[in-house]
């Protein structure tokens, strides 16, 4: 069965006392048992400077408060400091039954605190909490920063003067992602405070895009192979950047194995535990530990602790045992006499020549937090005896739940200014500051605030850098980097790679008409006028698209009509010329002239389809082209009609009668005005209107007329068609009349043409894309007018130019077999 412990402590009796409980050793002392009799009592070993410094700034505030005279006058606050070292269940249970062994003395009495102040690590503080809450004393901690711990239906009389690792791990979280380390190791103590710390981190950083290669655990217990094997996981590892959620103890045994195992180079990111713990800013860590970082909380002062800690000495207080200790280990001597030529204590050593963290209040964050819960107590107890009755309040059991209610309300300012209020779980505003190891002029290492952190601020301005210049692992002068794939660069994506954390992937260029313009960055689709440039970098305006006069095609086009033109009035011109001869008047001059008039236009009207597209255009160019080859196809008609009816007299011999003009004019016009009807109808109801094609070609826009009513579209040229097919079937019944010229063939000829073109072009415009349907109708356009002006006219011009003994009226009367 295990003893009790030994446990040197620190006492003054008072009206009120309150507890205080502290690592003040670091090591517990393996005994050994014959089992004869009963086992020893535990010893501590190796006395905690700092630790014991936190117990003595207690007794400063203690002492502080009693000779004020403002906060509870003619009350006297006493206290009980005891060593949790390996067993703050212990140490409660003697804080609370009033039992202990003082100074080799058994006493016994009513000595029960009113609250407790401690205990150093998360874990320590849960089992005071276990047995302190159910005699409902308040828990102040001044570092137990387990986010569990704000958890007020477990732990409803906890409070604590230092911010929850919910916040740190946020910030931390924050930190890396900052920094742009989005692959780092972690590491962490395997108990309450790193477990928690770490699981709240892991979330916070999974949330920013951080991942986790690793994450190890290391025990105080554990045996030296675990730790290395812990070490050797963190050499091997392709991070650069590992996250040390470490109490000072699991600090100091990875720092140890990190020196055998000579581990250097690694950017360290550290908790509050040991980020501004000065023993650990020693050269013999400094290879290792220079460039870290971390959250802390702000530096305070406490103006006269120094002063106060001077005055230990164990010639003020020799019945002290921890007190010796510590003397021993700072001066190394020993009070008892020794036979191997030691050091000799005296007691007038001077701390103030030592280099003990005892006396080291250049970085009061911590120390501050116990001096901030001793003024927090006594507030409490303060506003209590304001209308309480002092003697009734002292041991009344009823009074322990209104230390706690007015602990929950306390809200005041120290001489420093700071204010101290908790909130509704019993915790303090987060705050922290941002530190880096960095190594000074002297060649020390000191922690240089270089950024902060306020859980107050919204969101995106709680992190903030102060700029001042940042020391990086191993005096790097430029910044680590930590990632598990490069950056994919803009114009490329991210895709997963299977198996792997989503910060492990591949790059993947953008879709046609997708960008991404940052580095990582998903793609986007262009808006519908724009496209992806070749890079996929940035979107730009797609290429337009329409048959102009700028490029080979629409110039090709244009000189063709134009030529179609020229040519249609020169063989007008040689019409006029020859105007008296048999054969214009035998062609039917009146309408000969108003059919080239009507094919010159078919050649001008296909100069609309060029060129940017507008309303007017679009209106015009389909009407104009329906309108003129309806004006061309009724002249035809007309002749056609005047040749049949002449050549199927029954009486030949006769004068040849002709229809009269009135007739061939009114049929002319009847003939062009039903398709006139149909453009207004088709413009009235649904016109043709400019319209941005962006289905067809998803990397340009093809500018084109739509056509508004379909209806209306083919309606025009369907009733050209069908002009063309009478004059076709007219023609062809004419087309071996006995004549010497027989004009009835040739229009045979030009319709055959005009047919086929046409026949030919439906297919070609139903299929061709963009400009090319343009320039598809243009062409039949073209071609068909060419069509009947070749087949209709140049017989008759060869006849006038070449053959003019051809062109009398004999000629034209003869018949032949």
């Amino acid at each position: 069965m295990m003893g009790s412990l030994e446990q040197p402590h620190l006492y003054k009796a008072g009206d009120i006392l309150i507890g205080g409980a502290f690592s003040l050793h670091s090591q517990i002392a393996q005994t050994t048992t014959d089992f004869t009799e009963g086992p020893e009592a535990l010893r501590c070993t190796g006395v905690n400077s700092r630790e014991l410094r936190f117990a003595h700034t207690m007794i400063f505030a203690i002492e502080e408060i009693n000779n004020s005279g403002v906060l509870l006058p003619n009350i006297s606050i006493g206290y009980k400091v005891l060593d949790n070292c390996g067993s703050a269940q212990q140490a409660v249970m003697t804080l609370l039954n009033g039992q202990e062994r003082d100074f080799g003395e058994t006493c016994s009495g009513q000595t029960l605190v009113h609250a407790i102040v401690g205990a150093s690590e998360s874990s320590s503080t849960i089992v005071m909490l276990q047995t302190a809450g159910i005699f409902h004393i308040p828990v102040i901690s001044h570092f137990a920063t387990c986010a569990c711990l704000s958890n007020r239906k477990e732990y409803p009389t906890f409070f604590r003067t230092i911010p929850s690792d919910y916040h740190q791990s946020r910030a931390l979280a924050k930190l890396v992602k900052y920094f742009g380390w989005t692959w780092v190791g972690a590491v962490r103590s395997d108990n309450d405070y790193g477990n928690n710390g770490m699981a709240t981190f892991i979330t916070a950083a999974a949330q920013e895009g951080v991942c986790i290669e690793y994450s190890e655990t290391i025990s105080r217990n554990d045996p030296v192979g675990k730790v290395a094997s812990v070490v050797k996981i963190i050499q091997q590892g392709t991070t650069k950047v590992l996250v040390a959620f470490l109490a000072q103890v699991e600090m100091e045994l990875l720092l140890e194995e990190a020196l055998w195992q000579n581990m250097t180079r690694v950017q360290w990111v550290g908790s509050e535990s040991w980020i501004t713990a000065g023993y650990l800013a020693s050269t013999r860590y400094e290879a290792i530990l220079t460039g870290s970082l971390g959250f802390t909380l702000p530096r305070a002062s406490i103006p006269g602790l120094k002063e106060f800690l001077l005055q230990v000495n164990p010639v003020k207080d020799p019945q002290n045992s921890l007190i010796k200790e510590f003397w021993e280990e700072t001066f190394d001597c020993s009070f008892q006499p020794s036979t191997q030529d030691q050091t000799q204590c005296t007691g007038s050593e001077q701390l103030n020549n030592s280099e003990s963290p005892f006396i080291d209040v250049s970085e009061l964050r911590i120390s501050h937090n116990v001096y901030k819960a001793v003024y927090a107590v006594a507030h409490a107890f303060h506003n209590i005896l304001k209308c309480t009755d002092q003697d009734s309040f002292l041991w009344n059991t009823t009074d322990r739940n209104q230390v706690v209610e007015q602990l929950q309300q306390v809200n005041f300012t120290l001489k420093s200014g700071e204010m101290v209020h908790f909130d509704e779980n019993g915790d303090p505003s987060a705050i922290y500051e941002l530190v880096n190891w960095q190594t000074s002029e002297k060649r020390r290492i000191s922690f240089v605030a270089v950024g902060s952190y306020d859980a107050l601020l919204p969101d995106g301005r709680q992190f903030k850098m102060n700029g001042k210049k940042i020391t990086w692992a191993d005096n790097s002068k430029e910044r680590p980097q930590s990632v598990c794939s490069q950056s994919c660069p803009p114009g490329f994506r991210r895709v997963n790679i299977k198996g792997k954390p989503i910060c492990c992937f591949s790059c993947v260029r953008c879709a046609a008409g997708e960008i991404s313009n940052q580095n990582n960055s998903d793609c986007v689709p262009c808006s519908m006028e724009y496209w992806s440039n070749r890079n996929h970098s940035q979107c730009v305006l797609k290429v337009i698209e329409f048959l102009s006069y700028g490029e080979t095609m629409g110039v090709l086009l244009a000189a063709l009509s134009l030529f179609g033109a020229s040519l249609t009035i020169m063989v007008m011109c040689v019409f006029f010329w020859f105007r008296h001869t048999p054969l214009v008047k035998a062609s039917n001059s009146e309408l000969s002239f108003l059919l080239l008039v009507s094919l010159t236009l078919c050649f001008l009207c296909s100069l609309t389809f060029i060129g940017r597209p507008s309303e007017w255009s679009c209106m015009l160019r389909h009407t104009a082209f329906g309108i003129t080859f309806a004006l061309c196809m009724s002249c035809i008609l007309a002749k056609t009609m005047a040749v049949v009816v002449a050549f199927k007299l029954r009486r030949p011999s006769h004068a040849t009668p002709q229809c009269s003009l009135p007739i061939q004019r009114t049929s002319v016009f009847v003939f062009t005005l039903i398709q006139v009807v149909v453009c207004v109808l088709w413009l009235s109801i649904a016109p043709p209107l400019p319209y941005k094609n962006t289905v067809y070609a998803n990397n340009k826009i093809i500018l084109e007329c739509q056509l508004g009513s379909v209806v209306g579209f083919w309606g025009v040229l369907s009733y050209i068609g069908l002009l063309a097919m009478i004059c076709f079937m007219l023609a062809f019944l004419a087309r071996k009349l006995p004549d010497n010229f027989n004009e009835a063939k040739f229009i045979t000829f030009s319709m055959l043409i005009f047919c086929a073109v046409w026949i030919t072009f439906i297919p070609a415009y139903v299929s061709s894309p963009g400009k090319f349907t343009v320039a598809v109708e243009i062409f039949a356009i073209l071609a068909s007018s060419l069509g009947l002006l070749f087949c209709i006219f140049f017989p008759k011009c060869y006849v006038l130019l070449l053959r003019p003994e051809r062109n009398t009226k004999k000629h034209m009367m003869e018949r032949t077999n």
